[in-house]
């Protein structure tokens, strides 16, 4: 209150010394005007009083969960007893059942913090300085008997919180979608068939497969675990692995602890090897870490640094702005104008001037952008990543389904020194177990984690391992599998580069074993040759050396399988050695035909694609060439030969490197961090749980949809749909195009805005009359802001981005070269406002102020098709962006009803014009783009 009556003191002090009478009105009206500011200082300090108020709400709502909750302690049963619990069976749920557990458990999902309803997201909108600046003008022309302005200031208000809140809406519908579009999937078992459902799809007492890469979709325990590791540092701390067991822990006095319950598996934490099956004991808010998101749903969410960059920036332009207008208002005190006049056309210039829409504009074109990246089968997690996309200079990429098609169909079969051809996808009808032996075709279907759907033709799995049991088909698959279950297993691992599985076959112990020729050749001791085991000799190595070879450099991936007879039921990682050499598979994975352009595209756009895989280096390479990555010229390394450079050798044939064959996650690592020394945005892709910290490192990390797992998903900032390279290359073009959408649109709110701001500096210098009322600012403000900055923001791609370099990530999008074009073109539009205002003082000031009124409104409207590319309309097609014309139509058709309406000239402050007046001002409103556009059409 303090504050108030010194804002009217001083403020009467002022107009005394000046010589102006002090009435009662001018005082309501300041007072009322130091209000509404020290309700402004007031409202942060009650927003983080309220947000503490919730926070403690969230908190007492936690603990009494906790303490009306009921607690089971699954980690101390029996596992016969649990499913008796909850009510389930090791085959799974059935389908009903698992539905009607749905209804009455809810949907298996973290609940985010309560979305807004509309309207209150309409009333958000009014709590903001400019709006609530405006508020204040129209209580101050209440207060001077100016209704009309009033009415004029309250429709502009409305109408902007009216789109500021479909926007909102419109961004808030998008990113669910893409949060939708990334959720991760679980294999259960329903009605005692794998399959693979939407994580939230998962409910209380579902039997849920898990595997390495896997994320835990809930809370469970562990029924069955081979060598099961599982990183719960999200939840305990605790860095390293933990190894999960099926064992009952003993009850005791103390609670155990939730790191050290062996026997549990919690959602959010990572499995980093082996396999297992865990039953569901709890979801969604229910789970560990259901609890602690409760606690964190209210964090503020972080702006992209574009979006801060362009806050700051807004910030001090601002105050620019409020600086210009005092001065105007001191100027307009000084020549006699009324305090209240002065004040509301200062207010009224500032919130014309202002470019309020910036940071909408920015949250709306990243919204809109990422929605359509999605439907490319592009998800962005993180907005940062957009800003990031269009720099990207070095794309790293596997080669499996991402470079090719991902459909893996064995070709071939070597053993007894004979190849056989094998084409399953075409020759359904030939029965592969009497052309292959017995322990080969054994080691291709039990050491094997991929099983046929319910619809039996269809698979799930790893796509190398689903080529292998396609040779069979699912009866001969399930009859095999069903005969020798497994007794023992050490699963696959990128280090190792092998699996291996125990059978019991004829009371004899086997242990199969697959992998990488190379990493199993060192291993043999036996040949298995026409059923006999042998010991192998040099010619045999020889002869599986040259196959591989051979196998390889028709760009074909091969498998080594092995057998060895075991004295014990459980395997240890020494047991793989001392192989006894059964065959191998050789099968294709033909490039993406879509492949070539993509990567030919990458080149022309000044990105360098390399292709990082685990396959051998001949095959790596011949695909490569085929697909146009690797050039005369260019070098390859595998991981041995990285393993003996050091940073500096690698360094200088860094640039040259195309193919990494056979590499370790640790290798990726390495090459991210020296392309990235170089100054470079470097793009990584991955599908492995090892992949992740290489995708943390890479600017942009890239997880697999399809063939990733859940840990490389949570890792990556975009995850492919459909594991296309091309994507990838379609995604960076997107990433551009909403850079170059969004500056296009600062562009034009910038230009416009200044011009304004000239032609009212220009007549207050030149002491003539004000071209401007505060409606008719307020009036252009609404008409020609908000809806053509989000149409230029909505344009589409052009179609020679990719043949620019990448952007410096460091450029400022606010650049030397922008801002002088910022006070050119505005200046432009300033001198046809300045033309059509001197011919309207030949007839009055009113007239004058109408035609300049108009000659800015339409100008701008005009100017948002320069604004839509760096080239002339001609060039991009006038209707390749719909949404520009409709804005022009909207703006055109309010401007009309403004000009033509008469009932509201009174309350617009407009004169009706004649038909040469309208002439000269459409002729000055398009003389600023006819010269715009003649510049590109020159330069272009």
């Amino acid at each position: 209150m303090l504050y108030a009556c010194g804002v009217v003191s001083t403020t009467f002090g002022v107009r005394t010394t000046l010589g102006y009478p002090t009435d009662s009105k001018t005082f309501i009206a300041l007072f009322l005007y130091a209000i509404i500011s020290l309700f402004l200082l007031s409202t942060e300090k009650n927003k983080k009083r309220g947000d503490n108020m919730s926070q403690n709400h969230l908190e007492n709502t936690v603990n009494v969960q906790e303490s009306t909750k009921e607690i089971i302690n699954y980690h101390t049963m029996q596992i016969s007893d649990i499913y008796d619990n909850l009510q389930t069976k090791k085959e799974g749920l059935s389908s009903d059942e698992a539905t009607n557990r749905i209804e009455q458990y809810g949907k298996n999902e973290l609940q985010d913090e309560e979305r807004k309803s509309v309207f209150q997201v309409f009333l958000s909108q009014f709590a903001d300085l400019l709006v609530i600046i405006l508020l204040v003008c129209a209580g101050i022309s209440m207060l001077t008997n100016n209704a009309e302005s009033a009415i004029v200031i309250l429709c502009v208000v409305v109408m902007n919180s009216i789109i500021g809140t479909v926007q909102h809406v419109k961004a808030e519908k998008s990113l669910a979608a893409l949060k939708s579009m990334s959720a991760p999937y679980a294999k259960v078992l329903r009605d005692n068939n794998v399959c693979s459902i939407p994580a939230n799809e998962v409910t209380i007492g579902d039997i849920v497969l898990l595997e390495a890469g896997n994320v835990p979709p809930a809370d469970g325990r562990i029924i069955e675990s081979a060598e099961l590791l599982v990183n719960e540092s999200s939840l305990t701390g605790e860095s390293e692995n933990v190894i999960k067991t099926s064992d009952i822990l003993e009850q005791t006095d103390k609670e155990i602890l939730l790191g050290d319950r062996k026997n549990m598996i919690y959602s959010g934490s990572l499995i980093t090897g082996g396999r297992g099956t865990m039953v569901v004991t709890n979801i969604g808010m229910n789970t560990e870490i259901g609890k602690i998101a409760t606690l964190i749903n209210k964090a503020d969410k972080k702006k992209t640094p574009l979006q801060k960059s362009l806050d700051s920036f807004s910030k001090w332009l601002s105050v620019g702005i409020l600086i210009i207008c005092a001065f105007v208002m001191l100027l307009s005190i000084l020549r006699g104008d009324e305090l209240i006049d002065a004040l509301l056309f200062a207010l009224a210039l500032a919130v014309a001037a202002i470019p309020e829409a910036l940071t909408s504009i920015v949250t709306i074109s990243l919204a809109i952008g990422t929605q359509k990246m999605a439907k490319e089968h592009a998800v962005i997690k993180e907005l940062t990543a957009v800003e990031s996309l269009g720099c990207v200079n070095v794309i790293c990429s596997d080669k499996t389904g991402t470079l090719t098609q991902n459909k893996m169909t064995v070709k071939s079969v070597y053993e007894n020194t004979t190849a056989t051809d094998v084409n399953n996808s075409i020759d359904k009808d030939i029965d592969y177990s009497k052309l292959i032996s017995a322990d080969l075709y054994r080691a291709m279907i039990l050491c094997n984690d991929s099983v046929f759907g319910q619809d039996k033709q269809s698979t799930i799995g790893d796509p190398t391992e689903t080529a292998l049991i396609e040779v069979f088909g699912n009866d001969f698959t399930n009859e095999v599998r069903n005969a020798l279950p497994r007794v023992s297993e050490l699963p696959f691992d990128s280090d190792r580069k092998l699996m291996s599985t125990l059978h019991n076959i004829n009371n004899e112990l086997v242990m199969y074993t697959k992998g990488a020729v190379d990493n199993i050749v060192p291993k043999l001791t036996k040949i298995l040759d026409n059923n006999i085991i042998r010991d192998i000799t040099n010619d045999d190595i020889d002869k599986i050396n040259d196959m591989n070879l051979k196998y390889s450099q028709e760009g074909m991936r091969v498998l080594c399988f092995t057998k060895r007879i075991m004295p014990k039921e459980t395997l240890s990682y020494d047991d793989e050695c001392d192989f006894i050499f059964v065959g191998l598979s050789a099968m294709t994975d033909p490039p993406r035909p879509e492949s070539i352009q993509a990567v030919s595209e990458c080149i022309s756009a000044g990105i360098k694609p390399i292709m990082i895989t685990g396959d051998h280096k001949i095959t790596a390479c011949a695909i490569a060439k085929q697909i146009g990555i690797f050039k005369d010229g260019d070098v390859s390394l595998d991981g041995h030969e990285l393993e003996t450079m050091s940073d500096g050798e690698l360094l200088t044939i860094l640039p040259k490197v195309s193919v990494y064959a056979r590499v370790s996650p640790e290798h990726k690592i390495r090459i991210v961090t020296l392309w990235q020394s170089l100054g470079n945005i470097v793009s990584m892709t991955g599908d492995g749980v090892n992949d992740a910290p290489a995708l943390k490192k890479a600017d942009i990390g890239v997880a697999m949809g399809i063939t990733g797992t859940d840990v490389s998903k949570d890792a990556a900032s975009m995850i492919l749909t459909d594991d296309n390279f091309a994507t990838i290359v379609k995604a960076v073009a997107n990433g551009r195009n909403i850079y170059a959408n969004i500056k296009n649109s600062i562009m034009f709110l910038l230009t416009g805005n200044f011009a304004g701001i000239l032609t009212v500096l220009y007549a207050a210098l030149a002491s003539l009359p004000t071209p401007f009322t505060a409606v008719h600012l307020l009036f252009i403000n609404l008409l020609t802001d908000s809806l053509p900055a989000i149409a230029i923001s909505m344009e589409k791609a052009d179609g020679d981005l990719l043949k620019e370099k990448p952007r410096n990530i460091k450029d400022k999008i606010l650049d030397k070269t922008m801002l002088i074009n910022t006070g050119v073109i505005g200046a432009l539009i300033c001198v046809s406002t300045v033309i059509a205002f001197h011919m309207g003082l030949k007839v009055d000031s009113e007239t004058a102020c109408t035609m300049a009124f108009a000659t800015l409104c339409l100008a701008r409207l005009f100017h948002c098709f320069n604004c839509r590319s760096k080239k002339p309309v001609t060039a991009i097609g006038f209707r390749s962006n719909p949404f520009s014309i409709y804005a022009f139509l909207a703006g055109v058709c309010f401007l009309a009803i403004a000009l033509f309406v008469t009932p509201l000239h009174g309350i617009l402050d407009v004169v009706p014009l004649t038909i040469s007046q309208l002439g000269m001002i459409l002729g000055l409103a398009f003389l600023p783009t006819l010269i715009i556009q003649a510049v590109k059409m020159f330069k272009n």
